[in-house]
């Protein structure tokens, strides 16, 4: 489990397919890999991977095949940049929502607006699953836990400060860019309990 702040902006140094899916090796600051074990959760674009390996300023997961058919990692590559999380624990403090790792969709930037110091991000996300979108709710974007700013048919607004977009990948995504879209754990739960 996640709260949605990014802890820092890692970098992909391989990314090779292998028996099991992708081997990824990434490296991040020696003080977030240092509060890695084998065996945690790290949230990578927003994905929960299991960390299998810390070797100095770098950790490794393997991605099993039905998660690169359902999120953005599959396009992964060497010198490409990622959001990381570690996961929370309970007696800090929750100052996003909770964010699972479990990707319910892939959406596409579909426009970008400069609006002074802050921007905002058009998405699209598949149409069944605007139910799931609640104006002033939380929605999780690579990890990110971002606020719902508009609903459309086709797409949904968020709106980011300077602070967000310059420590996330929010300041490197272009117009046509894939994203991993989490929706709120809450409202699915309650719908779960309403069939």
């Amino acid at each position: 489990m996640f709260t949605g702040l990014i802890a820092e902006k890692g970098k992909i140094l391989s990314a090779k397919m292998s028996e099991i899916g992708k081997h990824l090796t990434i490296s991040a600051t020696e003080q977030f890999v240092n509060k890695i074990q084998v065996g945690d959760s790290v949230s990578i674009n927003g994905v929960c991977q299991t960390a299998v390996k810390m070797q100095g300023a770098t950790f490794q997961t393997e991605v099993m095949p039905e998660t690169l058919k359902k999120t953005t990692l599959n396009s992964l590559q060497a010198s490409k940049n990622v959001n990381l999380e570690l996961a929370m624990t309970l007696n800090m403090r929750l100052g996003g929502h909770l964010v699972q790792g479990h990707i319910d969709a892939i959406g596409h930037i579909i426009q970008i607006v400069n609006i002074g110091s802050y921007k905002e991000f058009y998405i699209s996300y598949p149409i069944e699953q605007k139910k799931y979108l609640v104006l002033k709710g939380a929605v999780a974007i690579d990890g990110a836990s971002l606020t719902v700013a508009d609903i459309y048919d086709k797409s949904f607004k968020v709106a980011l400060i300077s602070h967000t977009l310059s420590n996330t990948l929010f300041c490197e995504y272009k117009v046509g860019d894939r994203v991993n879209i989490e929706y709120d754990l809450i409202g699915k739960y309650v719908e779960q309990m309403m069939k």
